[in-house]
């Protein structure tokens, strides 16, 4: 086809269009005017009255000597389960975080018992009262498929808790 030819079927095409539009916009003017829309008016807004400030005789929130007392008193009661954790000689398996550590067993020794635990190969024997772990986690007790520690660890509030882990027996040791 021609160029000549190609711009009459898009001018008879573009024509055919006009007459449709021409419909549509007087469909869209006769539903205009058959719409009533009800919108409410808005509220006037509420007076704001300003109130002077009369808490001279209240207690200070920000009293530096309240804020230095009660960071003492959290502070003591912080440092008493601190303490004795960090007066004492760490112990060797205390470089390890217990996600390294896998329990493979456990033995009794003159009527003690001892748990086994795999930390990069190497077999340690551990018995109650030992520590474990990153996190001052103490043995307080073993059984035969269990080890059984109290950690002391910050909560999301930066206050230092106590917090109970157990290292399990595992089937297939690594």
């Amino acid at each position: 086809m021609s160029r000549s030819m190609l711009a009459l079927l898009a001018g008879l095409m573009l024509g055919g269009c006009s007459a449709d539009l021409d419909q549509l916009q007087q469909w869209l003017e006769q539903q205009r005017r058959q719409v009533n829309p009800n919108i409410a008016p808005l509220l006037p807004p509420k007076e704001f009255l300003p109130q002077a400030y009369e808490g001279g005789s209240g207690l200070d929130p920000f009293n530096l000597q309240k804020l230095a007392f009660a960071a003492n008193q959290d502070a003591g009661l912080q440092s008493s389960l601190l303490s004795a954790e960090l007066k004492r000689q760490r112990e060797p398996l205390e470089l390890f975080p217990l996600d390294s550590m896998t329990m493979v067993g456990s033995i009794e020794q003159h009527k003690q018992r001892y748990g086994l635990l795999r930390i990069d190969q190497l077999l340690y024997r551990v018995s109650t009262g030992n520590y474990l772990g990153q996190n001052f986690g103490r043995v307080i007790a073993i059984s035969e498929t269990s080890i059984s520690l109290r950690e002391v660890v910050q909560d999301a509030a930066g206050e230092w808790v106590e917090r109970s882990s157990t290292l399990q027996l595992q089937e297939k040791a690594r």
